[in-house]
Order: structure tokens, then C-alpha cells, then sequence
């Protein structure tokens, strides 16, 4: 975070973040709502920032499990894949479609499967995140596709922030994981910043009991659940230019024989490759009342599986795009902030196999080819002194559908120096993914050419209040409602599954959350969550728990020079495909660290599960189980050194 801190505060450059009072973290430029740097107050959505020191102070490894410090995220894992749930919505095997993730505003969700991942299977190393900001709601008209109920944007560090070479290695049982990474990191004497890294982890996994139900089949998964992961990231710029390769692949094998394959088949598998890249370029003109950023992108990502059916079946799928955009912020107009831009992505191939390893003849290989434009506007308009405006419209046109809008409208009152009332409406749309459109096997799911588009309408009003320089309350109201949501029914001519638009979709919510910082260093952030997701029909939907409580607290200890980071979570009672109800939870995980004891070196030991509940996760339709036991508790070792 140094960068961020000498741009924003240069009196604190090099201090730790922990160090600076909630007034100095509130105002760090959030830059994932509207493509530009805006203070948190100016933003039009309940946007939250968690930083690098967020992450070190509480020992998250993944994504999902810094994001679930988040008031009214929830997530969830079936072994295979963990997915991410969203002010009550959260269908278990939906692959993210619903959520965008960007690193540096580079999209991740890929082709075939429009899935945004927030697990393992991320494919960057959360030791090399600067901040990462979640701007809950819809954020189509700015994004586009799958920004429904929010965009993940991960800003990654530079290399004058690592300034040196980083090693780091860790132990993690009872998964007997191992985990290491090299980093390299410089400002060079011309002008220009680096940042290389490499990382990987492997693990044996735990022994599971699974009791496969409908299969008349149960036992112990004995070395079924191990893992590995493998990820690059590097990083070259130089005044406008900047420069970015990402490529990560992680395989996990498959204890819980996932889409009904043969249960207690060792060697079943899937895995995956992300690679995206990206060339930025940003310049100002007109003494800086015009910014230019335009940027070219390129991506793929493979899937790839090994699944038992009585023989050996593969259900490879592979995506490839690339793309560009072109942005243009205007402030020379008087009290306007006018924003243009267009981005188009070209997806060449989109490919999905059925591989029967026993019998070629039954392979099909179903592709196709999608591209995509978007434009859109938005305009900052202060319309009083205290008062000011945010509206935005984004049309998007797809090869498969029709072209859909996306309005925004919100309205911010600076009600007193230390009170802000924000009141937002949005629409989002996301076009159905080349899976649920076009896969078919005759046997699981079939095809749906004429399949549409779904969209959702939200409105929310949020409060924030400043108590002196050190709290902040915050209250969010919402309401959303999904059009045409995409969802498994029954074909009614083959009579086999196949993904419709099923009808209406309403939730609404309360969202409270409190944080406090102490010039000792010391913070606490806390959410409670209401939320009431229903289908037309009245249904409660499936893994929507209806009340998440989370407190997090960090703090230097005076014994040792440690410093203790302590999240509570409390996640309600969800639903399962069968109707039944999964039990409630509460999650407690420890981590302490310092990096007083030798100079260069941090430690850490990190306790998930603190008190070893067990507890379990719906199952999405191709589980045999109808709920996926989670981990118990485990301990974990981390070394970091820095010369």
C-alpha cells in the first residue's frame, strides 16, 4: 500500500497503514466504480476497500475468504469450486456468472462458463494485492456483462512497493499443504517499475466420509482431496505504459464425485488455467481537464477433467478473447465530471468436448465464436453545493442477443460535514453463458438456442456517519429484483435437464456495519446482515441465508511484539435442493504475526475454524450429496523474507 498511501498522504509514505486514523483509509481513491479515481464519498454505491495489511493482519489466502469479511457475502464451497453469494442470492453450481472480477480492471470471467473465480482457482497470489475494492450492486452501466450484484476489483502491487526480493513459504495441516513464492520488485533508476513473481502450493488433502445418497454408496474418500496450484505474475511500466501477465493454473482432485460421476473412483479430477493479459496506456491533455486511457487485453482459460462413468470421460472446455478499450474523461465543462467509452471483446473460440476415453466415436465437440461491444457514458453533476448527481447508461450488443441497456442513477447528499445519504438505482443484465446456452449431452442437459438474457432492478439508500476521526457507521437499505433469471428446468420434449428463464426473483435487505480505529493501531469492523430473498412464488430460494453477522478485529499486542488478528463470522440456516435446511454457524479464525523479531522478516500462525465446528454447505444439482461437509479446524505456518 505504500504507493497508494505517498500518493494520497506523503506525510505517512512507508508507514504502516494500521497507523493512519479511519478519516486517512476512508479517503483512499477507489477506482473500480467508475473506471477513475473517486474518494469513497463521491462513489455512488456502498463501496469497501480492503487492503494489504487487511489481508496480512487476518492471514487470508483466498479471495473468497478475505470477501466474506464483507457485510452480506457469503460462500460457498462444494470441494471442488468455492463461489461467492451476494445480498441473498448465491445458487450453489452458478460459477460466479453473477459477479464481475477484474485485476486491474482487466476482466477475469472467462468464455465458456462466464465465471467469475474467487477460490484457489484465482489465479493470483494474494500476496501481491495492494487493495481490494467491492462495489456491491449492479454495475452494468459501466462494466457490462455479469456486474449484477457487484465487481471484485483486485489492484495488484508494484514492484517499488516490494522494492527487493521477497521469499515465502508455508505449512498447513492437517491438508499438509505446502506453499512458496519468489517476488522481484524495483523502481529502476530510469523511470521504470518491475514486478515478477512466481508461486505454487501443493497439498495431500484430508480423508472425507461422504455418503453418496441416490448411489446406494458410502465411505471414506481416502487421498481423494488434494490440490495444487501453480501461478505466475509480472508487471512492467514506465510513464504512460504499464504492462500485465497473469497466468495461474490450479488442479484439485475430486473426493465427492461431482456431476453424479462414480463415487470412490481415485484419480477423478478438474483443473484449470487462466491466463490474461494487458496493455495500458494513459495520458492527460489540456492541462489535465482531458484523460485518454485506452487499453488492448487478450485471455484464455482451460478446463480440463477426468471423471468416471464406468469408464473414463473428459469434458474439456477451452475459451480464448481478446479485446480493447477506449476511455475519455472530460472535466472542462462546467460542474460536470462527463465520462465516454467503448470497449469490444472478440471471443474466438468457444469450445466444449465430451471425450469418451473408451469409445472415440461418441465424442462431440460443440463451439461457436461471441463477440461483444459496449458503450457507454456517465456523468458527475453537482447540482448544488452538497448535492450532486451520478448518471450513466450502457448499451450492449452481443452476437446472441438483443441489445440491452444498463441506466444508473444516483443521487448523493453531503446532508452535514460528517453525514452522506446516497440514493441509487441501477440495472444490470448478464446474457446467458455459452454453457447454459448451447451445452448438451443428451444425457445431463440439453441445449437452449432460443435462450434470453435476464436482468436486475435495484434500488438502495445508504447512510454513511462519521463519528470524530476514528468511526464510521454506515446503513444500507436495499431492494433488487431478477427478470428472467436462468436456471435449471426440465426440457418439456426430451425431458432432460436443460437452463430456461424461469420467471422472478425478489430479495430485499438491511445491511448495518460499524469500524473503529485506535492510534494505538488497533481495528474493529463489524456488519450485521438482513436479508429476504424469495422466489414469485413465495420459495425461499437455496443458500440464501437469511442473517450474517461478521466482527474483525486487529490489534498490536504488547507481550512479544505481535500483532493479533481475530473474525468472528456468523452465517443462518440455508436451504438445500431437497428443501431441508442446513444448520447454523459461527466461525472463528485466529492469526498472529509480526515483524519486530528480525529485520526483513515477517512470521505468521494462522488458525482457521479456531474451535472446529462442523458445519456444511448446500449442494448444487450435480452432487449426490445434498449438503458438502467443510473443513475443521486447521493450523498454519508463513514465513515471509525480504532483502
Amino acid at each position: 500500500m505504500a504507493l497508494a498511501v505517498a500518493a494520497a498522504f506523503p506525510a505517512y509514505a512507508g508507514r504502516d497503514l494500521t497507523m493512519l486514523s479511519l478519516e486517512q483509509l476512508m479517503n483512499l481513491k477507489v477506482v473500480g466504480a467508475s473506471k477513475y479515481e473517486q474518494k469513497q464519498s463521491e462513489v455512488a454505491a456502498a463501496v469497501s476497500i480492503i487492503t494489504r495489511d487487511d489481508i496480512r493482519a487476518f492471514g487470508w489466502r483466498t479471495l473468497d475468504q478475505a470477501l466474506a469479511s464483507l457485510p452480506g457475502i457469503h460462500t460457498t464451497y462444494d470441494r471442488q469450486y468455492s463461489s461467492l453469494g451476494a445480498r441473498g442470492f448465491g445458487l450453489p453450481g452458478d460459477y460466479n456468472t453473477r459477479v464481475l472480477v477484474t485485476i486491474n480492471g482487466n476482466r477475469s470471467n472467462e468464455a465458456v462458463y462466464d465465471s467469475g473465480v474467487t477460490g484457489r482457482e484465482f489465479p493470483l497470489d494474494l500476496d501481491l494485492i495492494e487493495r481490494i475494492e467491492f462495489i456491491p450492486g449492479p454495475g452494468s452501466a459501466v462494466y457490462g456483462q455479469n456486474a449484477m450484484f457487484g465487481v471484485v476489483n483486485v489492484i495488484t502491487r508494484k514492484g517499488a512497493g516490494v522494492d527487493g526480493v521477497e521469499l515465502a513459504g508455508a505449512w498447513q495441516n492437517p491438508q499438509a499443504m505446502g506453499e512458496g513464492r519468489a517476488s522481484f520488485g524495483k523502481l529502476l533508476d530510469n523511470g521504470t517499475d518491475v514486478l515478477f513473481s512466481v508461486s505454487g502450493m501443493r497439498a495431500k488433502g484430508e480423508n472425507h466420509f461422504f455418503n453418496f445418497g441416490a448411489a446406494g454408496v458410502s465411505g471414506v474418500a481416502a487421498g481423494m482431496d488434494g490440490e495444487r496450484t501453480q501461478q505466475f505474475f509480472g508487471r512492467v511500466a514506465h510513464g504512460s505504459w504499464a504492462v500485465e501477465l497473469v497466468d495461474g493454473y490450479r488442479r484439485k482432485d475430486d473426493p465427492a464425485a461431482s456431476y453424479l460421476s462414480d463415487p470412490l473412483v481415485a484419480r477423478q479430477y478438474q483443473s484449470d488455467r487462466y491466463t490474461l493479459a494487458q496493455a495500458r496506456y494513459e495520458q492527460s491533455f489540456s492541462d489535465n481537464t482531458l484523460q485518454l486511457q485506452a487499453r488492448l487485453f487478450a485471455g484464455s482459460e482451460r478446463y480440463r477433467s477426468s471423471l468416471s462413468y464406468g469408464t473414463e470421460f473428459s469434458f474439456p472446455s477451452t475459451s480464448e478473447w481478446r479485446g480493447g478499450e477506449l476511455r475519455f474523461l472530460y472535466t472542462a465543462l462546467a460542474h460536470h465530471k462527463l465520462m465516454v467509452g467503448l470497449d469490444l471483446q472478440d471471443n474466438t473460440r468457444i469450445e466444449q468436448q465430451i471425450l469418451d476415453l473408451a469409445n472415440s466415436s461418441n465424442d462431440r465437440v460443440i463451439a461457436r465464436s461471441v463477440a461483444r461491444t459496449g458503450l457507454y457514458v456517465q456523468d458527475e453533476w453537482p447540482i448544488a453545493d452538497s448535492l450532486t448527481a451520478t448518471l450513466g447508461l450502457r448499451l450492449d450488443r452481443t452476437t446472441t442477443t438483443d441489445t440491452a441497456a444498463s441506466p444508473r442513477v444516483g443521487m448523493i447528499w453531503q446532508a452535514a460535514p460528517a453525514t452522506t445519504l446516497k440514493a441509487l438505482y441501477g440495472r444490470a443484465h448478464r446474457a446467458p453463458s455459452a454453457f447454459e446456452r448451447d451445452y448438451s449431452d443428451e444425457s445431463s442437459q440439453v441445449e437452449n438456442a432460443t435462450l434470453k438474457g435476464e436482468r436486475i432492478d435495484t434500488l438502495e439508500l445508504v447512510t454513511d456517519h462519521r463519528v470524530g476521526t476514528d468511526m464510521n457507521l454506515r446503513g444500507s437499505v436495499y431492494q433488487w429484483t431478477i427478470h428472467d433469471l436462468i436456471s435449471l428446468g426440465i426440457d418439456p420434449v426430451t425431458e432432460l435437464p436443460q437452463y430456461q428463464s424461469s420467471g422472478t426473483v425478489k430479495a430485499k435487505g438491511v445491511e448495518l456495519s460499524a469500524e473503529k480505529t485506535w492510534t494505538s493501531g488497533a481495528r474493529v469492523r463489524g456488519s450485521l446482515s438482513l436479508q429476504r430473498a424469495r422466489s414469485a412464488q413465495g420459495t425461499v430460494l437455496v443458500n440464501s441465508p437469511q442473517l450474517l453477522g461478521k466482527l474483525g478485529f486487529s490489534l498490536p499486542l504488547p507481550v512479544a511484539r505481535l500483532r493479533v488478528g481475530y473474525e468472528l463470522q456468523y452465517d443462518s440456516a440455508r436451504r438445500t435442493a431437497n428443501g431441508t435446511d442446513t444448520r447454523a454457524y459461527s466461525l472463528s479464525n485466529l492469526n498472529l504475526s509480526t515483524d519486530k523479531w528480525v529485520k526483513g522478516l515477517e512470521l505468521g500462525l494462522g488458525i482457521r475454524n479456531l474451535f472446529d465446528k462442523r458445519y456444511a454447505h448446500p449442494r448444487a444439482d450435480g452432487n449426490w450429496q445434498n449438503a458438502i461437509a467443510q473443513d475443521g479446524r486447521s493450523v498454519r505456518l508463513q514465513a515471509t523474507y525480504k532483502f
